[in-house]
């Protein structure tokens, strides 16, 4: 089994969708299953519906708004980022082909339940698709609600399962392609100040815990990248070193940079498996759509 595995990281998840848009160019979708977090799930409904242009155009015209990204906000005691404003707002101006969507390729999405620390992957159907991806994107304390459905309270699914290779290959792939949001040689720190964590999720303990133990289990999932075992190939595609797009990015030509990066890399990693490119005109016609 094939499984496509697409890493978050907030505006870093510029570089994905340039990669899911260069895939869309070759129709390259030989895949069984794919599994996002976060910003990661976000990109894949683009992906998995056909829709080029769409998440870009979610990160750069939405994402940057100042409903959705408000500093001055959350000094008064509000949020940092408006994750259900985000969601609504790109479904009103870039509506999701659910027919397609949901027709294809099976999808999870990873958020992290509050009540365990743990992960809990849903597969995305019509009835959990917002909910889902608003509880996958819940960045901790940026995000004050706490998305419940299906008897659980969540945040953001980077919080216990950034990369989520290993439930890839739980489920049973054997081919694992991984969309990065960091440059190969980014290894995470460890929490300097775990106290601080615990403080700050005093009500939730265990979100406290998988806090702390974050940068273990992200590095771990490294490990198994550049370790599979020995009946799995994992391919990577990461941003380049260069990559200087951050979680908190805002400004355009970094961004347009970042996505113009993650295009060539998809473009990339198709052609080395032999596969020419489609007529555009239909992927420039679903562009011009959705308003690119």
């Amino acid at each position: 089994m094939k499984a496509l595995v697409v890493e978050g990281g907030a505006m870093r998840g510029i570089f994905a969708s340039g990669v899911l848009d260069g895939f869309m160019e070759y129709d390259y979708r030989p895949f069984d299953l794919a599994i996002g977090v976060s910003a990661g799930s976000s990109n894949l409904i683009g992906y998995l519906a056909d829709q080029p242009k769409r998440s870009v155009q979610v990160i750069t015209q939405i994402a940057t708004d100042k409903q959705f990204f408000n500093p001055a906000r959350f000094l008064r005691g509000g949020d940092l980022i408006d994750v259900k404003w985000l969601i609504e707002e790109s479904n009103r101006r870039f509506p999701v082909d659910t027919d397609t969507l949901f027709s294809g390729i099976p999808m999870l999405a990873a958020a992290t339940n509050i009540a365990t620390g743990k992960a809990d992957y849903y597969r995305l159907n019509p009835d959990n698709l917002n909910k889902v991806v608003e509880a996958s994107c819940a960045l901790p304390i940026a995000y004050k609600s706490t998305p419940c459905f299906s008897g659980g309270c969540y945040t953001d699914g980077g919080v216990a399962d950034s990369i989520p290779v290993k439930e890839a290959y739980r489920r049973g792939a054997r081919e694992i392609t991984v969309i990065l949001s960091h440059p190969l040689s980014y290894v995470m720190p460890k929490t300097r100040s775990p106290w601080i964590m615990k403080k700050l999720f005093a009500r939730y303990p265990q979100v406290a815990e998988a806090m702390v133990k974050r940068a273990e289990n992200y590095n771990a999932s490294l490990d198994f990248i550049r370790n599979p075992p020995e009946d799995t190939t994992v391919n990577v595609i990461a941003p380049p070193e260069n990559f200087a797009v951050k979680r908190l990015t805002m400004k355009q030509p970094l961004l347009k940079q970042g996505y113009e990066m993650g295009v060539e890399a998809g473009r990339e990693y198709v052609t080395n498996s032999h596969l020419q490119p489609i007529d555009l005109t239909t992927a420039l016609g679903a562009s011009a759509a959705l308003g690119a």
